[in-house]
């Protein structure tokens, strides 16, 4: 497995493979990686025959109260991870590699960043979208995977590649869980023992506001109350539900069709967030 920290290293790896007619799968991670992650990494060496993971904490996606100084970063264990998985090559690069002191030049999406996480957290997604697009320039894959946890995010990043016509195929996987059914996330290993048992609530909420809609409940306000009451009660600081139409992301007036509930909550200090997709037509 190769360790790659320079862009220009990158590319020229990227093209030599291309140059041997191979395909190339993107995986874009910030490190400190999980079975969450890891299921991404088989998923792309089912897609291509190269599969790059990329490892960096992103900056500028990183509001000025959160978490960026306290993100875990362990890197040996990310590359002993990404080498036992079968990864042919990890993308490291330095914040100085990924961004000129004075880069003033951003990548935004609109209309599908405007709520749900990019209402709460202003500025996230024009920071994702940048760094995704720089990695794609870096890396040059045919295929990326993403996770659909960080629902908005890949659609978000789906958007941005089709109007900006990116040569890449954009490949979602289902949310990986723990056995007790709490998403998998980095950020899980700042919750406390009591934390991580109350944050199941959230997965709970999730799957009872499904079943009610699918036994016929029709009340967008009742099925979110019941979901605010549900994490609330177990001691979640709700940052925001929502239920929305899971194509645009725009707020659902009634529930038909294939809609979207997607949760953020603090638990302690720690945002956490999941979603789940519910057809019903």
């Amino acid at each position: 497995m190769k360790v790659i920290l320079k862009i220009s290293e990158m590319q020229k790896y990227s093209a030599a493979m291309k140059k041997q007619g191979k395909t190339i799968a993107l995986v874009p991670t910030m490190g400190c990686l999980h079975e969450g992650h890891l299921k991404l990494v088989d998923k792309a060496a089912a897609c291509a025959e190269i599969v790059v993971v990329s490892i960096f904490v992103n900056p500028t996606q990183f509001g000025p109260k959160e978490d960026l100084s306290r993100y875990p970063r362990p890197v040996e264990k990310d590359l002993a991870l990404c080498r036992k998985r079968g990864a042919d090559a990890v993308f490291l690069p330095s914040a100085d590699e990924m961004y000129d002191k004075d880069s003033s030049t951003w990548i935004e999406e609109t209309m599908l960043s405007r709520g749900l996480c990019g209402k709460s957290r202003p500025g996230h997604f024009r920071g994702v979208t940048t760094i995704v697009a720089k990695l794609f320039n870096a890396a040059l894959p045919d295929i990326a995977v993403f996770g659909k946890k960080d629902y908005q995010q890949a659609q978000v990043i789906r958007r941005m590649v089709r109007d900006l016509n990116f040569p890449v195929k954009i490949v979602l996987h289902e949310t990986v869980r723990e056995n007790d059914g709490l998403a998998l996330s980095s950020r899980n290993t700042y919750l406390s023992q009591e934390e991580r048992k109350n944050a199941l609530s959230i997965r709970r909420s999730l799957k009872s506001a499904k079943s009610a809609i699918l036994k016929g409940g029709k009340n967008v306000g009742l099925i979110r109350k019941s979901i605010i009451s549900g994490i609330s009660s177990a001691g979640g600081k709700i940052d925001y539900v929502e239920i929305v139409d899971a194509g645009n992301l725009e707020p659902a007036g009634k529930l038909s069709g294939n809609i979207l509930i997607a949760i953020a909550a603090f638990f302690g200090r720690t945002r956490l967030i999941d979603n789940i997709e519910i057809n019903r037509n």
